[in-house]
């Protein structure tokens, strides 16, 4: 599998995140105040938290259940040094369509 679409940018405001499922992956991608986005693995390996309904900033989401925080660009956990999650290449086309590459 290479990349899949799943939704439209307008789908998600500015400064927010929102869960897909992609291929059986649950899959949190966040649309930042420059309009770029970033996709992260939707559930925290800590506890289970969503990580799209998360805090985010420009650099980081942080859970909402124990405040484990995640780099958005690459996953690594940089609060309490614990697990990260996955990151996956997103990118929106022309049309606003949102592709994430699951290989």
């Amino acid at each position: 599998m290479s990349e899949v679409s799943i939704g439209n940018i307008a789908d998600i405001p500015r400064g927010e995140g929102r869960a897909f499922g992609v291929a059986g992956t649950q899959v949190a991608v966040f649309r930042l105040r420059d309009d770029s986005l970033r996709a992260l693995d939707a559930v925290c390996p800590h506890r289970g938290g969503p990580l799209a309904d998360a805090l985010i900033d420009d650099c980081v989401v942080v859970c909402p259940l124990h405040n484990h925080t995640y780099d958005l660009s690459t996953g690594d956990e940089v609060a309490f040094g614990g697990a990260g999650v996955r990151a996956y290449p997103v990118r929106a086309d022309a049309a606003g369509e949102i592709s994430v590459d699951l290989d």
